[in-house]
């Protein structure tokens, strides 16, 4: 007697296969049309990571400061020779736009009205984690290491360490120099200017006097 071969539900004939769902990813383009449209709203804090639209932390108070400090600290000693961008568009390519807490960049006559910075223009990118420090240095160092962004500065908003990247490693393999700074270590001001300068030996500590106490002596402080 004849049989009938009956397919288990949800599995199709071996031959038969097709591919299964994948994610449609924005382009720079789309990205910025859909903010000019108000899909995004206005001071949404977004960016675009690997063609998909990311949610940034919120900004806590000591983060802001942070950011601030750093800015005018840039202005007032290294303002010659860089342009201080802060959380703004930097875009690596087509895929990707993040928003740096600071971005310091070569100088340009027009200060950046025609176009986004590129990672050609980029000195330094510095990122101030308060929830993010697993992101930061997981996702969006090596992104900056892939692009040839030839500087990144993580620094944890809790305790003030700083995680410096350098020499992004040929075809995107990370970075060739890993250094922690505490916050009451000089940060390498001058290497970005290309020379010894005023203000060039500052520390977070000295930028901010009396948030940041003993290398984990803060109860929030993260572990290493």
């Amino acid at each position: 007697m004849a049989t009938v071969s009956r397919a288990e539900p949800g599995l199709q004939p071996a031959g038969d296969r097709r591919p299964g769902p994948t994610r449609h990813r924005l382009t720079v383009a789309d990205y910025e049309r859909m903010a000019e449209a108000g899909i995004l709203g206005r001071g949404e804090r977004v960016e675009l990571i690997d063609g998909e639209i990311i949610d940034m932390s919120p900004i806590g108070a000591v983060h802001a400061a942070v950011v601030n400090v750093l800015v005018r600290h840039v202005a007032r000693h290294l303002g010659g020779a860089t342009f201080a961008s802060s959380q703004n568009p930097l875009r690596l390519d087509d895929e990707n736009e993040p928003e740096p807490d600071l971005s310091i960049l070569r100088p340009r006559a027009d200060c950046y009205s025609a176009s986004h910075p590129t990672p050609a223009d980029t000195l330094l990118v510095i990122e101030v984690a308060d929830t993010s420090r697993a992101y930061d240095l997981d996702i969006k160092v090596p992104l900056y290491a892939r692009h040839g962004v030839p500087e990144i500065w993580v620094i944890e908003a809790a305790t003030g360490r700083t995680h410096v990247f350098r020499t992004p490693i040929e075809g995107g393999a990370g970075y060739a120099e890993r250094r922690l700074f505490e916050a009451d270590d000089p940060l390498p001001f001058a290497a970005i200017a290309g020379a010894e300068g005023e203000g060039s030996g500052v520390s977070l500590t000295e930028l901010l006097p009396g948030q940041f106490g003993p290398a984990g002596s803060r109860p929030d402080a993260p572990g290493p």
